[in-house]
C-alpha cells in the first residue's frame, strides 16, 4: 500500500514524501513536493495505481522508461555519447569537434532536455550559419554531429524516435570554398630539388622535408595519419616494401597498408637507421603549420624557377605572371599539404591506372567519390571508346565471326563447330560436351541414332520414318532440343 511521510518526522517542516511498490515489486519513493498532506496522499495512491497498470501491461514499462530518458538533461546524454565515440578508436580531434558542434547547437537552440530536440530549432541555427556567410561544407558537419547524436538516442532508446530525421544537409559541392589542386609533375622536380637543399624549416631538416613529400605523395597518406607513423609500421623486407596505419589513426577506422617504391624504402630505412621501433619516423610541427611548410618550399622553387630567367626579361615576366608553382592559381585552386594526397590520386588517373585500383589506393568508401574526384583526369577514354566502336561497324572479319561464318571461305560452320564457338572449348573438353553418335560393328544390332545437338534458332524436325527410322515403321516426332550444358 502506498504511504507517506515527512522526514523528520509530521512536524517537521518541508514536502512530503510517497512510497509505493512499483510492478517489479521493489518500495520506491519520492518526493511529492507539496506540504498538504491530503495532495501527497493522491500522488501516492496515483503512482501505487501506475505501477498496478504496469504490472498487469496496461501501461508499457520500456515506454515509460524512454519517457524517462526523455526527459534527462541533454548534457548528461552528451556525455554518454561522448563515451561511446571514443570507444570506437575515434580520433580526440574529431570527439572533440563533434561534441563542440552538438554544445554550439544545443545553446543557440534553447534545448535543456532531450525531448526538447527538434528539426525547427536545428534549421534555425543552420540559417544563422548560413546568414554568416559560412560554407556549405561547414554547415554540413555541424548538422551531421546533431543528426548522428539524434539518431544514437533513438536507438538506444533514450527518445521515441528520431526528430531530426527530416533535417536535409546542403550539399557541400554546391558551394565548395577550397578547391586543392595537384602538383604538376614538371612543378614536382623543382619543389624536390629546392627542398633538398633548402634550410631547415619548423625544426625538420630539408632532406627530412623530402621523405615525407615523396611518402605523402605515393601512399596517400593524410598529415595525421603520416604523424602517426613509427620504425614498426615500415615493412622493407617483403617483395614490395609499404607502411601501414593503425585504424585509431585512419579517417575510416580501418588499418590502412600504402605500398611504397624500393627507392623510397632505402631512403627511409637510412632515415630511421637509429630510431628506436616506436619513434615516429618524421618529426612532423604542429597541425597549424605543416601546410605552410610546404608553402614555403613551393615559395622557394618558384623563385629560383624565376632566376633562372633573369637575363631573359620577356621570359622572367612571363614567369613571373604565370601560377607555375604558385601556392594558388587563376582558377582559385590552393595548394597544401592535403594537396599531396590529392596529387597522389591524380597521378595515378593520369597514368592510366583503373578507377577500382585508384579507389583502394586512396581507400575511398565508394567509387562514385573517386571518379567524382579524378574521373575527368583519365586520359583518352572517350577517344578510345568511340574509336574501338569501329572495329564493330567497319570491319568484316569481326562482324562475321558473330555470326558464325567463316570470313575466308564463307562455308557456314558445321553445329560441331558453332557449338566450340560458342563454348570457346578448343580443347578436349568441348568433345566431352558434345553428344555424337557413336559407330559400331555391323554385325551387332542397330542402335537408335543419338539426338544431335540442335542449335536454338533451329526448327525442330521430326524423326524420319522407312529405311532412315531406327526401328522400321514410324515414329512421333520428338521436339526435345538437348542443349549443351554451359
Amino acid at each position: 500500500m502506498a504511504s507517506v511521510f515527512k522526514r523528520g518526522g509530521k512536524k517537521a517542516k518541508g514536502p512530503w514524501y510517497a512510497s509505493w511498490t512499483d510492478h517489479t515489486g521493489k518500495r520506491q519513493t519520492r518526493c511529492t513536493l507539496t506540504t498538504d498532506k491530503a495532495a501527497a496522499d493522491r500522488i501516492a495512491r496515483k503512482l501505487e495505481a501506475d505501477s498496478a497498470l504496469r504490472r498487469d501491461g496496461v501501461i508499457d514499462p520500456a515506454l515509460d522508461a524512454i519517457s524517462k530518458e526523455a526527459h534527462r538533461p541533454i548534457e548528461g546524454h552528451l556525455a554518454d555519447y561522448e563515451s561511446k565515440l571514443r570507444a570506437a578508436n575515434l580520433t580526440d580531434k574529431h570527439v572533440q569537434s563533434t561534441t563542440q558542434f552538438i554544445r554550439w547547437i544545443v545553446d543557440h537552440a534553447g534545448f535543456k532536455t532531450a525531448a526538447d530536440i527538434s528539426a525547427d530549432g536545428v534549421n534555425r541555427y543552420a540559417g544563422k550559419l548560413r546568414d554568416e556567410g559560412r560554407a556549405a561544407r561547414t554547415i554540413a558537419s555541424h548538422l551531421s554531429a546533431i543528426k548522428a547524436f539524434s539518431r544514437w538516442m533513438a536507438e538506444h532508446h533514450k527518445l521515441p524516435r528520431d526528430p531530426l530525421a527530416s533535417v536535409k544537409k546542403p550539399n557541400p559541392e554546391s558551394d565548395r570554398r577550397r578547391e586543392r589542386r595537384m602538383l604538376l609533375p614538371d612543378e614536382w622536380r623543382l619543389l624536390e630539388a629546392a627542398t633538398e637543399t633548402g634550410p631547415d624549416r619548423y625544426g625538420i631538416s630539408g632532406k627530412e622535408r623530402l621523405l615525407l613529400y615523396r611518402t605523402a605523395i605515393q601512399t596517400g597518406l593524410r598529415s595525421n595519419e603520416l604523424r602517426s607513423l613509427t620504425r614498426g609500421r615500415l615493412y622493407f623486407d617483403s617483395e614490395q616494401p609499404y607502411v601501414t596505419c593503425k585504424g585509431r589513426s585512419t579517417k575510416n577506422g580501418k588499418d590502412a597498408r600504402q605500398y611504397i617504391q624500393p627507392e623510397l624504402a632505402t631512403s627511409l630505412k637510412a632515415h630511421i637507421r637509429t630510431k628506436s621501433p616506436k619513434a615516429p619516423v618524421f618529426s612532423l610541427p604542429h597541425e597549424s603549420s605543416i601546410a605552410q611548410m610546404l608553402r614555403d618550399d613551393l615559395s622557394e622553387a618558384r623563385k629560383r624557377w624565376q632566376q633562372e630567367a633573369k637575363n631573359d626579361p620577356q621570359k622572367y615576366a612571363q614567369r613571373q605572371e604565370s601560377d607555375f608553382l604558385a601556392d594558388t592559381n587563376h582558377e582559385g585552386e590552393v595548394l597544401d599539404f592535403h594537396s599531396l594526397r590529392h596529387t597522389c590520386g591524380s597521378w595515378l588517373a593520369m597514368t592510366g591506372a583503373h578507377p577500382k585500383t585508384i579507389q583502394t589506393v586512396m581507400r575511398h568508401s565508394c567509387i562514385t567519390l573517386t571518379m567524382d574526384t579524378y574521373g575527368h583526369l583519365f586520359p583518352g577514354q572517350e577517344a578510345d571508346a568511340v574509336g574501338r566502336l569501329r572495329e564493330m561497324l567497319d570491319t568484316p572479319a569481326v562482324a562475321l565471326l558473330a555470326t558464325g561464318t567463316d570470313h575466308e571461305t564463307s562455308t557456314p560452320p558445321t553445329r560441331a563447330q558453332r557449338l566450340a564457338q560458342r563454348t570457346g572449348s578448343d580443347t578436349g573438353r568441348s568433345a566431352a560436351m558434345r553428344c555424337e553418335s557413336r559407330t559400331e560393328p555391323t554385325a551387332q544390332k542397330k542402335t537408335p541414332k543419338s539426338l544431335q545437338i540442335a542449335d536454338l534458332g533451329d526448327a525442330v524436325r521430326p524423326v524420319a520414318t522407312g529405311s532412315e527410322s531406327s526401328g522400321g515403321g514410324t515414329r512421333t516426332p520428338d521436339t526435345r532440343i538437348m542443349i549443351p550444358l554451359l
